[in-house]
């Protein structure tokens, strides 16, 4: 019933497994890929024809972690999945990112692939086990895909690169001194077309040379999915790109000085409405029929690429007028709003980020619900990129998958610098507002963050700066340009990230549309790209160079108090009655761990003080012969009780009190008066003994 194709590699420390023809058989082709305990499913699916009038490659990446997957029932109402994860998300995009340069250009077939992860063992991420299972079904679907690609994770331990590590050391990387880098990679037989990390303070060295460990790795897995392709794949998609060499001449003829002069123009708004106003006479110049062709629009961005990119690797000069190497004019500002903890605006050329820092306490900390374990975030940045950024109209209110990847190479850009949670028990929320852009705006964020970071007063190491850089290829002719513009983003054929300190990569992010990207291209992009991030930290260490010595006034004060664990329940008090008193006594937030690690926030310095003093009585041992202030509990025939330490009370026997004899304990105490007394014993059972009239 079943026409069943397996195959297997020992790769690393597990077996890779590859398997089709048994389950989803209706799908153009089907996949379930198995590294360890770790399976997913991808099936692919595309249309047969194109839609009327499709101006751009219609290609969907779906993925999905199903928490039967590692024996788990979904938090929240519905007990379903809902809604993408930050994590499926992010893995969505990372698998789309090197497999859609791959097809044949022209291409618009609507595609979708769909990945569910159906069991994880929680050693192996699901996430390079998808990558893997993608890349093989494409490869048997007989879709126009110019792959296969392969994929893996390193890690870098005592100066060893790892391969595919444990989720464990990935999650723990920033509490692993050992552990110093999480890099993903993908590529095809002959090149890398995509990297993504998160490192600690690697050199160019270091990095550079991880990245071609991962590429020798990943060349079994494409003999692997080639060998399957041999056995099991489709006969190909009868697909020809489509010839429009005559239009394009047409349009070339009539429009190439217009779109020239346009890109001559340095100002971004003045370029946009000068492109603009050559592509109307372009269009007024040809006829209906070739204005109303399905290439037409191909047949413009091919004009527009041509001409900037032939322009930029005849004369090494760029669109705004600068050289390969310069970075543009940067503006960095701190405490640029009054009532934040922190902020920061950062301007290079015309993208521009505002970014805001908020302190929280453990109540802020996120739970993030996944296939591993519950965990808790305190660390969030958020990206935010509104249509006027551009100086467009759009759709406001809804975050993107755009906006979330954005986001999360910022977050790990900054997180090897923030200082260890028990160093600094803060919450800490960063929202960057991309108030203007044309290109590199994600790296804006990464230098806003810090600016904002240190204007809040939190200890981080050092700035870490982030700058893009581009590459334009023409036959065996390429420039290597720093700090990108959009329009050289769109129209070049890399897009490559680097974030860092003065002394090392922090994060890097590499996506190539071309397949013969070089060793020789990423050295130079890598050490271009030193330079310009050390120009611009320069910038942002002469606005603020260490961190601001006090919070705002606005932002919570959060004190530590370690207790010992047998003292936990008297902290606490009998359903909580001890805790509760203390917070509304003193007004501040008490939190106590399991460890006995008890952290109090107040914006309020005397409040927080108050509320330190009532934990620190609580754990206290009364030492004999010291004076304390104490309250009379209970009124006994043979002298009185007094609290005096925290939830301690001591005896004060009717001998005590006075320098005279007492004949009354009542004559002379009452419950509720406040009195001095000094510890004159402590037994073996903890019993105290008091005096008033030693004081």
């Amino acid at each position: 019933m079943f026409n069943e194709v397996k195959k297997s590699i020992q790769w690393g420390e597990e077996t890779l497994t590859l398997e089709t023809g048994k389950i989803a058989r209706q799908a153009d082709s089907t996949v379930i890929a198995t590294y360890g305990e770790t399976s997913v499913l991808a099936a692919v699916c595309f249309a047969k024809k194109e839609k009327d009038g499709q101006s751009f490659f219609p290609l969907t990446v779906n993925y999905q972690e199903k928490y039967y997957a590692a024996g788990k029932i979904p938090g929240g109402f519905f007990k379903r999945e809902a809604r993408p994860t930050e994590k499926e998300t992010l893995t969505a995009r990372l698998i789309d990112r090197p497999i859609r340069p791959l097809f044949i250009p022209g291409f618009k077939h609507e595609v979708q692939i769909t990945l569910t992860v159906l069991s994880h063992d929680l050693v192996n991420d699901p996430d390079m086990v998808a990558m893997i299972a993608a890349s093989a079904a494409l490869t048997l679907s007989g879709a126009p895909f110019m792959g296969p690609i392969g994929n893996c994770r390193v890690g870098f331990e005592g100066g060893q690169y790892v391969l595919n590590p444990t989720c464990d050391d990935m999650h723990e990387l920033k509490n692993n001194p050992d552990q110093r880098l999480d890099l993903v990679v993908a590529g095809t037989k002959d090149a890398v077309m995509m990297v993504e990390s998160e490192a600690y303070e690697l050199t160019e060295e270091e990095m550079l040379g991880a990245i071609n460990f991962a590429h020798k790795q990943i060349q079994p897995v494409i003999d692997m999915i080639i060998d399957m392709a041999e056995d099991a794949a489709n006969e190909p998609f009868d697909y020809q790109s489509p010839d429009y060499s005559e239009l394009y001449s047409a349009v070339k003829t009539v429009g190439e000085d217009g779109i020239r002069a346009a890109y001559a123009l340095t100002d971004k708004q003045e370029r946009t409405s000068a492109v603009s106003a050559a592509k109307d006479l372009i269009i007024g110049a040809l006829s209906e029929e070739q204005v109303s062709d399905a290439n037409f629009g191909t047949c413009l961005k091919k004009l527009e690429s041509e001409v900037v990119r032939g322009d930029i690797v005849k004369t090494g000069k760029r669109i705004d007028g600068r050289d390969l190497s310069t970075v543009r004019p940067i503006v960095s500002e701190t405490a640029v709003l009054p009532r934040t903890h922190g902020s920061a605006l950062f301007t290079r050329g015309e993208t521009q980020a505002l970014a805001v820092t908020t302190l929280g306490t453990g109540d802020d900390e996120q739970m993030i619900d996944s296939l591993d374990p519950m965990s808790k975030q305190h660390f969030m940045l958020h990206y935010n990129f509104p249509p006027y950024s551009v100086g467009e109209v759009g759709r406001s209110g809804f975050t993107s998958r755009r906006e979330v990847g954005h986001g999360k190479l910022a977050w790990r850009a900054i997180n090897p610098m923030l200082p260890a949670k028990t160093d600094f028990p803060y919450t800490l929320r960063i929202v960057s507002e991309i108030t203007e852009s044309n290109g590199s705006s994600s790296m804006a964020s990464v230098c806003g963050t810090s600016l904002s970071l240190m204007a809040a007063g939190v200890p981080i190491k050092k700035h870490i700066g982030g700058i893009a850089m581009g590459l334009i290829k023409e036959g065996e002719d390429f420039v290597v340009l720093s700090d990108i513009l959009g329009d050289e983003d769109h129209l070049g054929d890399m897009d490559f990230k680097v974030a860092g300190t003065v002394d090392g990569i922090t994060s890097l992010q590499m996506d190539i549309k071309i397949t013969s990207i070089t060793k020789e291209i990423m050295e130079i992009a890598l050490n271009q790209a030193a330079g310009g991030r050390k120009h611009i930290l320069a910038v942002m260490n002469e606005t603020i160079s260490e961190k601001r010595s006090k919070f705002s006034e606005h932002a919570p004060q959060i004190e530590t108090v370690m207790v010992p664990k047998d003292k936990i329940r008297e902290v606490i008090g009998s359903g909580g009655k001890v805790i509760r008193n203390m917070v509304e006594v003193s007004g501040a937030k008490i939190e106590v761990s399991d460890e006995g690690e008890v952290k109090i926030a107040s914006n309020n310095a005397e409040s927080l003080n108050m509320a330190k003093q009532m934990v620190m009585d609580i754990i206290a041992e009364p030492e004999i012969g010291k004076i304390y202030n104490g309250k009379v509990v209970k009124i006994v025939e043979f002298g009185a009780f007094v609290n005096f330490l925290g939830a301690k009370d001591g005896l004060l026997h009717v001998s005590q009190i006075s320098q005279e004899r007492v004949a009354n304990v009542s004559d002379v105490l009452s419950e509720g008066q406040e009195v001095q007394v000094k510890v004159l014993d402590v037994d073996r059972s903890g019993k105290v003994k008091l005096s008033m009239k030693e004081v």
